[in-house]
């Protein structure tokens, strides 16, 4: 047995526990700077106001200090956050939160004039209004060749960025921003200066640029733009469906105008965007994604030669059964511009999320009943088409870009395309968006909305599950394709021909959402969802609606919203049918409030088939004078109690999302 020898003993004590006090520190979480009392929320917001790419994601341990696991480097941000390193913060992230603090302390910068104090109290304002929701998504663990796919498609996102804010006419505005973060923040989150909240959007000293500034739109002539009636007048000329196609610019050469296609107007940028997606594809050497290396191709000469029939094709092809992505890289929407007629770029970049595969095996063997039945109901002269369209996906996020990404809330699901040969012959495609709204702070906020707006008896129905709110997505993204859908035409004439393009898009949204809740019921009556899930999917799309009539019929530039007006004419119609009851007397299911809706759960169903028979109607027809009989009495009108709405819904900030990976 060796001998011990106590002087040598006592000599080396001193750095044994030198050497376990450095391990237990390099094992222990780093503490970080002190955040002096900053809640998460408050972090957060601040965060938003000084235009840093830092999100602190969840109070994990409930410790109320931020650790390094539990902070995010977000994209889409002037600079680029390097927060953690080797699992400790860095000193760029102790610079962040004393200044966090800084701001914390003191209502405004110092040295402002009144002006510019007016003005950045309502740019804090805006900013505040937009709770920051983060989209995170952890891909290490992908192949190799799935990653490196991802970083192309990182830099399509910049790219599509770029294209947009040219569009939309933030570019050219860029070069007038003040050097103060709050107001770089606001153009950067809104695509633009003009604030765009419910209760800001139509205060005009609330703007990102000092005296305010009008975007003007790079797809028409800023001469053009000066008149608030431009775009009927160009609805009404004879050369109207050549400028107005989707896909291209309108100038002015030689003293006319002409359309110029995107291809050409944007020769650089949908050259770049082009030779990165062929990257990807090139990348991606997965055999078993086939599909989607053949779709990111053919989108790449879509961005070269401006035919978008064959990429759509292409896409059509993809499911969830052939590719782990959702990859969506076009021009689509319209709502965006003034218009409503010029399709606006994007990138959807997502995970398929095999559970709609469930969804799938339940609704496509009745998808030709529902068209059949959707028919019937609605009347000649419209008659029953073959539908072969896909049942919605399910998607998880990765990021949005260009159009997609929305300064306070999200799209949500999504039919597409608009045009061409695969939406006529019902060949699209249809998503819904699974992993938005189910944050703790998203269930919070809607489940204290719903409190606030409905009375007990209806509360009772109130889910904070997803599921309620997917199957309603899945509805109003099927009867985008039920109807007169797309390029339905009337005595040769498209909705857009019938009714205008921002009236138009209106109508198509209200017949989609009257079939959502048509469809509800439908089947429910075959046994295919349940009593139960059916309720709940009612409440969940009233308290969608009564969201939407929150924030405004118009922007404050004057353009209509196509979902706040087609839930104020919704709402309206089932109130005039007794199907949803508004009393000023009544409790609310917060017991606070006064002043409630209840939900008819009996008298539902047949005001809903008299909703949807109407609205589909008045497509079949493109009867114009009808659409705005129903705008004229619901939306542009006292008959809503607007004012209770907006306050119970505004009470609680609009999730602004963020979007964080790791690849």
């Amino acid at each position: 047995m060796p001998r011990i020898n106590l002087q040598q003993t006592m000599l080396v004590l001193p750095f044994f526990f030198l050497l376990v006090a450095t391990l237990m520190s390099c094992l222990s979480p780093d503490p970080g700077p002190d955040t002096q009392g900053l809640s998460r929320l408050e972090f957060n917001r601040l965060a938003v106001r000084a235009n840093l790419p830092l999100y602190w994601s969840a109070d994990g341990d409930g410790d109320g200090v931020a650790g390094p696991s539990e902070i995010a480097s977000l994209e889409f941000y002037p600079t680029r956050g390097e927060w953690v390193a080797d699992g400790a913060f860095t000193d760029d992230y102790r610079s962040a939160v004393e200044a966090l603090i800084r701001m914390s302390a003191r209502d405004l910068p110092p040295g402002l004039s009144g002006t510019e104090s007016n003005r950045i109290q309502r740019v804090y304002l805006e900013l505040d209004h937009g709770i920051p929701t983060l989209v995170y998504n952890d891909l290490r663990g992908m192949p190799e060749d799935h990653r490196s796919f991802l970083g192309h498609m990182m830099e399509v996102a910049r790219l599509i960025d770029v294209l947009y804010a040219r569009h939309i006419g933030a570019e050219a505005l860029a070069e007038h921003l003040p050097d103060d973060a709050a107001s770089r923040s606001l153009f950067r989150r809104n695509w633009g200066p003009d604030c765009v909240a419910p209760r800001t959007q139509d205060d005009p000293a609330c703007s990102a640029i000092p005296g305010g500034a009008t975007p003007v739109f790079d797809l028409y002539p800023a001469s053009l733009q000066a008149d608030e009636e431009f775009c009927a007048d160009l609805e009404s000329r004879p050369d109207a469906g050549e400028l107005l196609d989707p896909f291209t610019v309108v100038r002015e050469i030689d003293g006319g105008l002409r359309a110029v296609p995107y291809t050409v107007a944007y020769a650089d940028e949908m050259g770049a965007i082009a030779a990165e997606l062929r990257k990807a594809a090139k990348a991606l050497e997965d055999p078993d994604e086939e599909a989607l290396r053949t779709y990111l191709t053919a989108a790449a000469q879509a961005f070269t030669d401006n035919d978008w029939q064959p990429a759509d094709e292409a896409w059509s092809r993809m499911n969830a059964r052939n590719s782990k992505w959702f990859v969506r890289v076009a021009p689509d929407e319209v709502y965006w511009e003034p218009c409503s007629q010029k399709a606006g770029m994007h990138l959807t970049l997502a995970r398929l999320n095999t559970a709609s595969l469930a969804w799938e095996d339940r609704i496509l063997p009745v998808r030709q009943n529902m068209e059949n039945d959707l028919a019937e109901l609605i009347g000649p002269p419209y008659v029953a088409r073959q539908v072969s369209f896909h049942l919605p996906d399910f998607i998880d996020i990765v990021v949005n870009a260009g159009d997609d990404r929305d300064p306070l809330g999200a799209t949500i699901g999504q039919s597409l395309p608009n045009w061409g040969p695969v939406a006529n012959e019902g060949r699209g495609r249809t998503v819904a968006m699974s992993n938005l709204y189910t944050d703790p702070d998203s269930i919070r906020i809607q489940r204290e909305q719903v409190a606030s707006l409905f009375t007990a008896d209806t509360m009772e129905w109130f889910s904070d599950s997803p599921e309620p709110g997917l199957l309603g997505t899945i509805l109003h993204e099927a009867t985008h394709n039920f109807g007169p859908a797309h390029e339905y035409r009337y005595r040769g004439k498209t909705d857009t021909d019938l009714f205008g393009g921002p009236l138009a898009s209106t109508m198509e949204e209200y017949k989609a959402q009257n079939g959502a809740l048509w469809f509800v019921n439908w089947l429910a009556g075959r046994e295919i969802i349940s009593e139960q899930l059916a309720r709940e999917t009612y409440v969940d799309s009233l308290r969608w609606a009564l969201d939407h009539i929150s924030r405004g019929m118009y922007t404050g530039s004057g353009r209509p919203k196509a979902y706040s007006q087609l839930a104020a004419m919704e709402v309206g119609f089932l109130l005039d049918h007794g199907a949803l009851t508004f009393d000023p007397e009544a409790r609310a299911a917060n017991g606070q409030d006064h002043g409630a809706f209840t939900i008819d759960f009996q008298k539902l169903p047949a005001a809903v088939a008299a909703m949807m028979r109407q609205s589909g109607a008045i497509k079949a027809t493109g009867n114009r004078a009808a659409a705005e009989e129903l705008k004229a009495k619901y939306v542009d009108s006292d008959f809503l109690p607007l004012e209770l709405i907006s306050e119970r819904i505004l009470r609680h900030p609009k999730a602004s999302f963020v979007y964080a990976l790791d690849y």
